[in-house]
């Protein structure tokens, strides 16, 4: 624990009503922006979810945009085919394999569901590259359905407050699961990602103008 703190008792209400001030100004998280931008069907959700893996907001949102501007349905996307998916969405990581894993996505859709996939996050979860984080955050935003979605500023911020006590993301996801109060599960991610990007980042924290700092006990500072 760092020296000077906490001197609050930590309470969870009071510390993302704190974030939700602190990010005002900020990006949102793409997905959450993409949604605010028209594209908010699950299809699209998850597309924007898979280009996301292991690429910035800063260059998936843009892609996706590019993407979802020249298909937006499952019959179109189907239609475009691997190859001109890969040229659309190529500055994200691994262009190819994410384009094949759309293209799949897309024609399962159409083929298995009749273009419309199922609100159902077991449904998703057994779509090729489709895990955890994409199924939830995608029936989150698309469909207000009450699922926790734990990427990297998730688990780092919630391990960092002491709040739960996990070594990965999976055991963050369970660990919130069993003690975070429904009403946050949707908008935790879209609070969290900007405030650990921005104020309670990976290297160098900046603890000092933190406004959850005075109940939080900087676990690993």
């Amino acid at each position: 624990m760092a020296s000077g703190g906490p001197w609050e008792p930590f309470d969870i209400d009071t510390a993302l009503e704190r974030v939700r001030t602190a990010i005002q100004g900020y990006a949102a998280a793409a997905m959450f922006e993409l949604a605010e931008r028209g594209h908010a069907s699950l299809f699209e959700q998850l597309v924007a979810c898979l280009l996301s893996i292991r690429t910035r907001d800063e260059v998936s949102l843009p892609v996706s945009l590019q993407l979802l501007a020249r298909a937006a349905t499952p019959e179109a996307m189907r239609q475009l085919g691997p190859e001109r998916i890969e040229a659309l969405i190529r500055p994200v990581t691994f262009p190819e394999p994410k384009a094949r894993t759309i293209h799949a996505l897309a024609t399962r859709t159409v083929e298995e569901f009749g273009g419309t996939l199922p609100a159902d996050a077991r449904v998703l979860r057994s779509l090729h590259g489709v895990g955890p984080k994409c199924a939830h955050l995608a029936l989150g935003v698309a469909w207000g359905q009450e699922y926790i979605s734990v990427d990297i500023h998730v688990h780092r911020v919630t391990n960092r407050w002491g709040y739960v006590h996990a070594r990965t993301p999976e055991r963050t996801l369970d660990a919130l699961e069993a003690k975070l109060p429904r009403r946050h599960w949707v908008e935790l991610n879209r609070l969290l990602v900007p405030f650990g990007k921005h104020v309670c980042t990976g290297t160098r924290p900046h603890c000092a103008t933190c406004p959850v700092r005075a109940m939080c006990p900087r676990v690993g500072v």
